[in-house]
């Protein structure tokens, strides 16, 4: 999937959309797991506070790049978090084991989303959706979504 957006509104609003399909899909036997990538200022938070809203979270969506990982409560049969982790910070894929994330990333009942995840790219499951978001100028987007089994 490749998709233009021309503000941050409409970004937010296809992480909406993301985020209501997957809501709509059975959990498999691990955790939805989207890696997102691109350069500071990219969209990958403005796309995340759309499909955390997307989700159902009521809380403010910001970077957790201090704290790393953030955990929201999604109150729904099929899915019980949302996590929401932020790699900006990690040199090594190890120091973020310590955060429990392989626990996190097997339990169906999650959907993770990771920032900067290609710093840890080495420990995400084979299932790991990948975003890559583009500059094209000051507000357009290029937003490109792949799993393994794209071509």
């Amino acid at each position: 999937m490749k998709i233009i957006t021309e503000n941050p509104s409409q970004t937010k609003k296809l992480g909406k959309l993301l985020a209501e399909e997957v809501l709509k899909s059975r959990p498999g036997k691990r955790a939805f797991v989207f890696g997102l990538r691109g350069d500071l200022g990219g969209g990958k938070t403005t796309f995340l506070q759309g499909f955390a809203r997307g989700l159902g979270v009521k809380d403010k969506i910001t970077s957790p790049t201090f704290v790393i990982l953030k955990r929201f409560k999604l109150g729904r049969p099929r899915f019980e978090y949302f996590v929401h982790i932020d790699c900006y910070r990690i040199r090594e894929a190890k120091e973020v084991l310590s955060l429990g994330l392989k626990e996190i990333m097997a339990d169906p009942k999650n959907i993770v989303a990771i920032e900067w995840a290609e710093r840890v790219k080495k420990i995400l499951p084979g299932n790991t959706v990948w975003i890559k978001f583009d500059f094209i100028n000051k507000n357009t987007r290029k937003i490109v979504a792949k799993s393994k089994h794209d071509k």
